[in-house]
């Protein structure tokens, strides 16, 4: 078991390494091989009508003069005991751990950051809970019930959550239960300033976007249980007298868990580095919010900030599915 934790705790290491170096390589390196050179690129940062000089200077301030390796070695560096970025007449100083300075915002991108996760967390978090208990419970009776006026009526109204893109359904219900009827806040509200009022205000964005998530879970928990409910396990277990509710529970929605969990650890870790739309469709200045802004502003540092942190989080979220398979299936810890 502890070999297990460890083999995969360095996998976990080395693959954030790889995904560090691909993702600079795709905003530094590519638009070099592309044609774009290192002028064009200080260029951005620099306001209309630049002199050479100009660009020459920031070229040199910002190390776009230098080989692509070393600037990602700069990089990795900064992450680890911070950075000095000399804008002129004045040097900015980023923190450990820097995941780079915004030049047009004249700031660092992790203090953004920061204050951006526990908006995007609370979103994530909330919708997951609701998408997986919903999904879940709905596969389960589903699949105890095949082919009942209930098995067909909520694989229907789970074929409709996926179908309904999360712009559509945010949108119909700000309009219903925000500003129709105002049930719901439209300001968010932090958990640790009044908790009532952070889920009240969240409570629309959670369910339209468990809407989208649940229909899946619910559709994967009713395939996997119908063919675990005929293995001859299950049929064992009811021939020893077991309750058939801890058959359900204990024997067969377990072994039906190991591709939930797995789905389960990419949706979240996915959410977590921002969601894109639904942020954007409830006005939720999150993490996803952040990287739409800086799209929009060409501004190069916190696009690759968050894109390294969104890669984090599906690392971590993948490691904490090894594990939970671990504590799920007795096979794994032996292997």
């Amino acid at each position: 078991m502890i070999s297990y934790i460890l083999r995969r705790l360095v996998a976990a290491v080395i693959l954030l390494l790889v995904v560090t170096a691909v993702t600079f390589g795709i905003f530094f390196l590519l638009p070099r091989l592309a044609g774009q050179t290192a002028d064009q690129l200080a260029q951005q940062y620099i306001g209309k009508s630049p002199t050479p000089a100009d660009v020459a200077m920031v070229k040199h301030n910002l190390g776009l003069d230098q080989p692509v390796y070393l600037q990602y070695w700069h990089f990795i560096k900064g992450i680890v005991t911070g950075a000095e970025y000399n804008l002129g007449p004045t040097t900015a100083h980023c923190d450990a751990p820097c995941f780079g300075y915004s030049f047009k915002n004249h700031v660092a991108v992790w203090p953004e950051l920061t204050d951006r996760i526990p908006i995007t967390l609370s979103l994530a978090v909330g919708a997951a809970v609701i998408w997986l208990v919903a999904g879940v419970t709905v596969g389960v009776v589903s699949a105890l019930k095949p082919g009942s006026f209930f098995d067909r009526s909520f694989m229907g109204v789970a074929l409709a959550g996926v179908s309904l893109p999360i712009f559509f359904t945010g949108q119909l219900a700000l309009l219903l239960f925000t500003y129709q009827w105002p049930i719901f806040g439209r300001t968010y509200v932090p958990l640790t300033t009044n908790p009532a009022q952070w889920a009240n205000t969240l409570f629309p964005a959670w369910c339209s976007l468990a809407l989208l998530y649940s229909a899946i879970y619910a559709r994967l928990t009713r395939s996997g249980m119908l063919e675990t409910m005929n293995e001859d396990f299950i049929r064992t277990a009811r021939a020893k007298g077991l309750p058939e509710r801890t058959v359900v529970a204990r024997h067969g929605l377990r072994a039906a868990l190991t591709p939930i969990i797995t789905v389960f650890g990419m949706d979240l870790g996915l959410l977590l580095g921002g969601a894109l739309i639904t942020e954007r469709v409830f006005s939720l200045h999150g993490i996803g919010e952040y990287a739409v802004q800086a799209i929009n502003d060409n501004d190069l540092p916190p696009v690759l900030g968050v894109t390294l942190l969104a890669a984090f989080f599906v690392v971590l979220c993948n490691l904490l599915v090894d594990l939970l398979y671990a504590a799920a299936d007795p096979r794994v810890r032996l292997s």
